[in-house]
């Protein structure tokens, strides 16, 4: 069997591990080594002097080549979770109205969650670090401001999430590895503490409960929160056992290696003995170190305590599990069982239990909570799950922590890539109101950003592989949007009946835009009030007709005298003397390019003969034979005929619009209503779609 070598670089001590894992999944620990540091040479889980490190590791590296009587050239190491930073923080996004929510639209919540976290983040910063996204979990969903449990084919106006996004510094690792380098090795597979905790302390059945690791070390105490089978946060307080050493230091009046001595052997022996700076030799119970170090604990498991609820949404946990040697304090678990509201039984070490699968070939080695983590940095090993890869992204190299899910939206988050380039972009809407009600033109959708992943087409949800290539060209926006009044269906639905000479017209309303009359043509801005008008003046019927009123003679309205100013509203009667069609009055306003529905037009037969002496000499009767949408069709009676006419020998339900434009073509040419007609046209008259 292939020997894996693990090490377990801490604040205190480094412990080296050798072993392998057999076909019945037990470990056999073939060389163990545990090193203390000579100086301070790391803080709080952190490497300040990489020299002296290095040296630690290689003074490790050369007992356990001792023991196994073979060299040894590959580690596998961690991270410490102390020195990861977690935000919690809550993210929202409205649609611009009700729609379903879609897979692609959690995924786009979760990257705004993450990256207002690493604003959060970098804002709050007084570090050198640079830090990166190693993964993140989502505690809540809101569906319109309610918890939900899955957004997903909900319909929705608002989306929101609660979510903890967890970062490690580059520096750290960069630390490590440097460190290794040093001692003459090569780092085969890197995790991090807590999850190579997690393996051995939590097995994979029990991580669907809500359970604690606290693993207390020298300088700090390291957090882990599990729930449905993942570890979803992750935390740290700067108290552990340096803190209840530094108190026998000063109590006893010794240094700090026969402090922890002591305090170890307060945690297994009745008495203790020690000899002080003054050279003289005590003997004391070991209940005086615990009654020294009582407050200090009651404060350790209390704000352990505090930061596991924190993590867990301001609730406790369901179980704690204690690693590391700072847990074996007389009384830790007892206190820190209170301060959660758990029954004693449910807060307890993890030793030797949990490592009924680890044999160790050496003899005198004690199964300590000590050992858990440096164990599973080796199971850890045969996972691969956990690693660091690297990786280019538009020609920049990265270092990306593997959480097993890394896809090109991952890299592009730790580049910096900005979001609103990933995804494209609409156009500028245009909000306006019609009637009264707000309504929205939205502009036009860009493209997506071009993604290729070592220069085949790719897309942002692609895993990524180690030593790959990838280029992300931005999205693009699209056009801003343009909306006219004659695309509004207000403009095509909203009619003005009028009976002229006893005939019935159909006239569209008039739209005012900002109190101002606009045609079907104008282009609706942002902002803009626009109403249908219910009234025409004669004047502007005249213009809609095209003809030309004989100005000698009486205009009524409701068979009252009346001027080319008169108001006419629903289901007015007009009378006039039409001179010619055509060739209407001068107008203030032309809306005849934009009109949609219309009637018949007022013929020269609806008037008198003697109207007819007065306008013009006699002329004789005529007609004119056409071909409508296929049929034969003969107009008799005048001596010109307009395509308005049509209207009057060909039957076509000019009601039955329902919003759309009606197409008039002559000749396979479209044409005005007062195009002059001639003998064998050929007219297509139609309602368009939409």
């Amino acid at each position: 069997m292939s020997n894996v070598f693990g090490l377990d670089i801490g604040t205190r001590n480094v412990v080296g591990t050798v072993g392998y894992r057999t076909e019945d999944d037990k470990f056999i620990v073939t060389a163990q080594c545990v090193r203390q540091h000579e100086t301070r040479a790391m803080l709080d889980g952190q490497i300040h002097d990489i020299g002296k490190v290095g040296r630690i590791i290689g003074q490790v590296k050369a007992e356990l080549e001792a023991q196994l009587n073979e060299p040894l050239s590959d580690v596998c190491i961690a991270a410490a979770g102390r020195v990861l930073k977690t935000v919690t923080t809550h993210v929202e996004y409205e649609y611009a109205e009700e729609s379903i929510v879609t897979g692609e639209d959690i995924h786009t919540l979760d990257l705004l969650g993450i990256e207002k976290a690493q604003d959060i983040l970098k804002e709050a910063n007084d570090t050198q670090y640079k830090f990166y996204c190693v993964g993140y979990s989502v505690v809540k969903y809101f569906l319109n401001d309610e918890v939900f449990i899955s957004l997903e084919d909900h319909k929705a106006t608002k989306i929101g999430e609660d979510i903890i996004v967890t970062f490690l510094p580059e520096d750290v690792v960069d630390g490590l590895y440097s460190a290794v380098g040093q001692a003459g090795l090569t780092v085969a597979n890197m995790t991090l503490e807590p999850i190579a905790a997690i393996n051995v302390a939590i097995p994979e059945n029990y991580r669907m409960l809500n359970i604690a690791l606290v693993d207390v070390g020298a300088g700090t105490s390291d957090i882990s929160v599990t729930k449905e089978g993942s570890i979803i946060a992750y935390g740290m307080i700067p108290y552990a056992g340096d803190e209840l050493t530094e108190l026998i230091v000063q109590h006893f009046l010794v240094d700090f290696k026969t402090a922890e001595a002591m305090k170890l052997a307060s945690t297994t022996e009745n008495e203790v003995t020690y000899e002080d700076i003054m050279s003289i030799s005590h003997t004391i119970p070991s209940k005086e170190i615990w009654d020294l170090v009582e407050p200090t604990v009651d404060k350790i498991t209390s704000e352990v305590a505090a930061k596991i609820m924190e993590l867990n949404g301001d609730k406790t946990v369901s179980a704690c599990f204690v690693v590391g040697g700072g847990g074996k304090i007389h009384g830790f678990t007892q206190m820190l069982a209170k301060r959660l509201d758990l029954p004693e039984e449910r807060v307890a070490l993890r030793g030797e239990e949990v490592l009924k699968e680890v044999v160790f070939e050496q003899e005198d080695i004690h199964k300590d909570p000590l050992l858990v983590t440096p164990i599973g940095i080796c199971l850890n090993y045969y996972e691969q799950r956990n690693n660091f890869i690297m990786m280019k992204f538009n020609g920049e190299r990265l270092k990306l922590y593997d959480n097993n899910r890394l896809t090109i939206v991952d890299a592009a988050l730790q580049a910096g890539f900005p979001n609103d380039e990933l995804f494209p972009k609409r156009g500028m809407p245009i909000n306006f109101v019609v009637n009264g009600a707000a309504r929205i033109a939205r502009g036009e959708a860009g493209e997506p950003a071009i993604v290729t992943l070592n220069g085949r087409p790719a897309n942002i949800n692609t895993p990524l592989v180690p030593n790959c290539e990838v280029t992300i060209e931005p999205s693009t926006a699209g056009a801003d949007a343009v909306y006219t009044i004659e695309q509004l269906e207000e403009y095509h639905e909203s009619t003005l009946t009028v009976i002229i000479n006893g005939k019935t017209v159909v006239c569209p309303k008039f739209v005012e835009v900002n109190g101002q009359l606009e045609p079907g043509s104008y282009e609706i801005k942002e902002g803009d009030v626009i109403e249908a008008r219910n009234y025409y003046t004669v004047r502007q019927v005249a213009e809609f007709m095209d003809v030309e009123v004989d100005t000698d003679h009486e205009v009524l309205v409701n068979n009252r005298l009346a001027d080319f100013d008169t108001l006419v509203y629903e289901n007015f009667t007009i009378d006039w003397t039409v001179l010619s069609f055509g060739v209407a009055p001068e107008p203030e306003n032309r809306y005849n390019a934009t009109i949609s529905d219309t009637s018949s037009e007022v013929s020269s037969e609806d008037e008198s003969p003697e109207e007819k002496e007065e306008e013009a000499p006699e002329k004789p009767e005529g007609s004119v034979t056409v071909m409508v949408n296929g049929e034969s069709v003969t107009m008799t009676g005048k001596q010109n005929y307009i395509f308005v006419d049509v209207f009057d020998w060909y039957s076509f339900d000019l009601s039955a619009g329902k919003g759309r434009a009606i197409a008039t073509l002559v000749n396979g040419k479209e044409a005005e209503f007062s195009q002059p007609l001639a003998n064998g046209d050929n007219i297509e008259l139609y309602w368009k779609e939409n």
